[in-house]
């Protein structure tokens, strides 16, 4: 017997790092003062991420797609298109809000955490090491992307500066 759609259980799948390689667009982070708006509009350029994107392909069938990321609200359309055009499923897209600068341990667990109430998380997928831990904190069975390579410029940026 098919589950109904909408009580299918979530695969949560975060974009920077884990679908979206973004090693391209670095070189606005190493710099002081960072430019974050340079950084966030080299987005749509981002390539996938094979590993990834095949992971969010395979469930499909299985699971209700949801995308978590750090990446500010003011980056939603870029975010929809490049998703779009790189043939992810369709999902709800939850985003942080624009001056929320705290660190994506402390935001993405508590929209996951939100997201959750009277659904089941069948698994969550991002690249953060810090994010990931306090996911298994949490309860959640998390697939940690270690497809792409690690970033110690970006990780700092997302500690210091909340900003993806």
């Amino acid at each position: 017997m098919r589950t109904h759609r909408a009580l299918r259980p979530l695969a949560v799948f975060d974009l920077d790092g884990t679908l979206a390689d973004t090693s391209h667009r670095l070189h606005f982070l190493d710099r002081r003062p960072r430019d974050w708006a340079a950084f966030f509009a080299a987005a749509p350029q981002d390539p996938p991420l094979p590993r990834g994107v095949e992971l969010a392909l395979a469930g499909t069938e299985e699971y209700e797609t949801v995308y978590l990321t750090g990446r500010p609200e003011r980056c939603r359309r870029d975010t929809v298109d490049w998703l779009a055009r790189h043939n992810l499923p369709d999902g709800r897209l939850l985003m942080r809000r624009g001056q929320d600068r705290r660190p994506a341990r402390v935001t993405k667990p508590e929209l996951l955490k939100r997201l959750a109430r009277g659904r089941v998380v069948a698994l969550v997928v991002d690249d953060d090491r810090l994010v990931c831990e306090a996911y298994r904190r949490a309860g959640f069975r998390v697939v940690e992307a270690d497809w792409a390579a690690a970033e110690p410029l970006l990780e700092e940026a997302q500690e210091e500066q909340g900003r993806t």
